[in-house]
């Protein structure tokens, strides 16, 4: 077993080390699952989604439906943010 550290921050985040990252397979938007037993410990893994109907209400909900034209906005805006994140 390998103990690995990380800091949490003032707002209660933590970075996982590339080498917790590695072992998961997961990357950027990715989404973990922390599982807390009885006796308080505390297990990282990737979550899994066995059928469709389990995914009901992982994204949340919208107070409207979209139009296309919000989406495409959306998602050109989060594509744009992202490029231009990753820049010095």
């Amino acid at each position: 077993m390998k103990e690995i550290i990380s800091t949490i921050t003032s707002k209660g985040q933590i970075t996982l080390p590339a080498e917790v990252r590695r072992s998961l397979g997961v990357k950027t938007r990715d989404k973990v699952a922390f599982l807390i037993d009885e006796g308080g410990t505390v297990t990282l893994k990737t979550p899994t989604y066995p059928t469709i109907e389990s995914l009901a209400g992982a994204a949340g909900s919208l107070d409207k439906p979209l139009s296309w034209d919000e989406m495409r906005r959306i998602a050109i805006e989060d594509h744009l943010a992202e490029k231009y994140a990753k820049k010095p």
